[in-house]
């Protein structure tokens, strides 16, 4: 691995060559901009808006422009004194417990590996100290023009440097979290933490990046001259209308994905509120009160039935 920073680390008195090296590696794939008619490459020219010219690199420098818009020049010998004492030195300044370091302020990821047979002693006292302590080391140190934050930290047997945020760097979370009105049951707490056992059962080395495998395939194909595999569109994700529901739908799928059973322990449901028994009792009297109407309307007809009858027995008397 092609080492980035060349320097040492300041252990009290100790000082221990070394040279800095990415931890991580991208495997994003990256387009260029293209012309969409002939697929011509598109490049940026760099103008000085002054003289509407082009101009070389060589021509080109540094500047801070001030809220008015007036550009101060700073060059690089006006950089090169600036009192950091961290140019070429990663100075420990604390030890720590792992979990004082909040996870926002990590930023780039290094390897620091020993410069030199000389430092292998002082490399390897320093790993077995940290390892011992169960402690990192917060350092300070300077890279590409401005000094940073960092922590060191024991990987396997190398050691390993993250690049920290300043403090003042970490906005705070304002804003963000609903309202303090929402409660949340123990029921659902439960059904969430079984839901977490379950999907936390996964070794990360398992885990890729499939957005890039397809994009692979896509890119391939249409190299070979070939149509691009269509992929399924992801399921949108519904209303949650019932939490509790959804929670052991989500347990007994995230079961059934391990090729666990899927048998979820079940919750006592609610009992019938007096809303569903009020719903329930309108239609039964509606049901009484439609027998009833059929009932009266059967009386009426037989009644009806009989005065008409009531009516020809009068006609025929009243002549007599």
């Amino acid at each position: 691995m092609r080492s980035i920073w060349n320097g040492a680390i300041s252990f009290g008195l100790v000082s221990i060559p070394i040279k800095l090296v990415n931890a991580t590696e991208s495997h994003s794939i990256s387009f260029r901009q293209v012309h969409t008619e002939d697929n011509g490459r598109i490049r940026y020219r760099k103008f000085c808006e002054l003289e509407d010219r082009e101009v070389t690199q060589s021509e080109i420098g540094k500047g801070y422009e001030d809220a008015d818009g007036t550009i101060i020049p700073v060059t690089d010998e006006d950089l090169s004194h600036l009192p950091i004492p961290t140019a070429r030195t990663i100075e420990i300044v604390a030890f720590v417990p792992a979990d004082r370091i909040d996870p926002l302020q990590m930023d780039a990821a290094y390897y620091l590996a020993a410069s030199g047979a000389p430092a292998a002693k002082p490399y390897t006292l320093l790993r077995e100290a940290l390892k011992r302590s169960n402690k990192v080391a917060i350092a300070k140190y300077a890279l590409r023009g401005r000094e940073r934050l960092g922590m060191l930290r024991v990987v396997g047997d190398a050691i390993a440097m993250h690049g920290l945020l300043w403090p003042d760097e970490v906005r705070a979370p304002e804003g963000v979290a609903p309202d303090s009105g929402v409660t949340v049951r123990d029921k659902e707490l439960d059904l969430a933490d079984a839901l977490m056992d379950t999907l936390g059962e996964v070794d990360l080395k398992d885990l890729h990046d499939e957005y890039r495998e397809a994009l692979e395939e896509v890119i391939a194909a249409k190299a070979a001259g070939e149509s691009p595999p269509e992929s399924p569109e992801p399921a949108k994700p519904g209303k949650v209308l019932d939490l509790m529901a959804a929670l052991e739908n989500s347990v007994r799928a995230a079961k059934e994905s391990r090729g666990e059973p899927a048998q979820v322990t079940q919750l006592p449901k609610k009992k019938p509120t007096a809303k569903k028994t009020t719903a329930k009792t309108p239609a039964k009297r509606t049901a009484s009160k439609s027998a009833t109407t059929k009932k009266t309307t059967a009386k009426k007809t037989s009644a009806a039935e009989k005065k008409p009858t009531a009516k020809k027995t009068t006609a025929r008397k009243r002549p007599a």
